[in-house]
């Protein structure tokens, strides 16, 4: 791993633990062992190491996201899957947690990438939703995109709710609610129709005087 690499990883971690604004250039250094004539020659600036770690975030994270959704499979099931996904609730969302800083909140260029790599999971949840109703396993009254914010929303919800209580229990609680209402909005299987009836005709005998 070169020193560009390892000023990313470092900062991408820091970010991660402590958040853009309480992360400082000289711990990036400590952590990444790169030097400052080394860091400064890579990234002039802080804030451009940050959009450095926040795009290789994205860029790692969203494949364990979309390529299971865009993966062959029954559609219910992969929107269960992707809701039961093992992830770390207590550090939260690599990604996600960017938004709670107020210097990456109100940086324009910092939060691009955050809400690009949020549009891409929800644009493939949407499409997941749409062949779940198309396939019958979901109402064709509900809005895919509304179901998709919803799912988005219970995730990073979960983890805020998780990190208060120092306790995992309210992230697995919320997800595996969203999963029950996934499964009990399922319209019940279409009954066989009933085979008619079967009748005789009854044969006349007859009766010789």
């Amino acid at each position: 791993m070169d020193s560009r690499e390892r000023l990313i990883v470092a900062m991408s971690d820091l970010m991660w633990e402590k958040g853009y604004a309480a992360t400082s250039p000289r711990e990036v250094r400590d952590r990444s062992g790169v030097g400052q004539g080394s860091m400064y020659h890579h990234f002039p600036s802080k804030r451009e190491l940050a959009l450095a770690a926040l795009e290789r975030n994205c860029q790692d994270l969203l494949p364990g996201s979309i390529d299971p959704l865009s993966a062959p499979g029954d559609p219910l099931e992969k929107l269960a899957g992707h809701m039961s996904t093992p992830r770390d609730a207590l550090k939260g969302c690599k990604v996600g947690r960017m938004t709670q800083d107020p210097l990456v909140a109100t940086d324009p260029g910092l939060l691009a990438p955050v809400t690009d790599a949020f549009e891409k999971v929800h644009t493939a949840l949407v499409a997941v939703i749409r062949e779940a109703i198309d396939a019958g396993e979901l109402p064709a009254a509900l809005d895919p995109d509304r179901i998709a914010s919803l799912l988005q929303a219970t995730i990073q919800g979960g983890y805020v709710l998780a990190i208060a209580r120092q306790d995992r229990a309210p992230y697995d609680e919320a997800v595996a609610g969203v999963v029950d209402l996934l499964r009990a909005a399922a319209p019940p299987p279409a009954a066989a129709p009933a085979s008619a009836p079967t009748t005789s005709t009854p044969t006349h005998r007859k009766v010789r005087p």
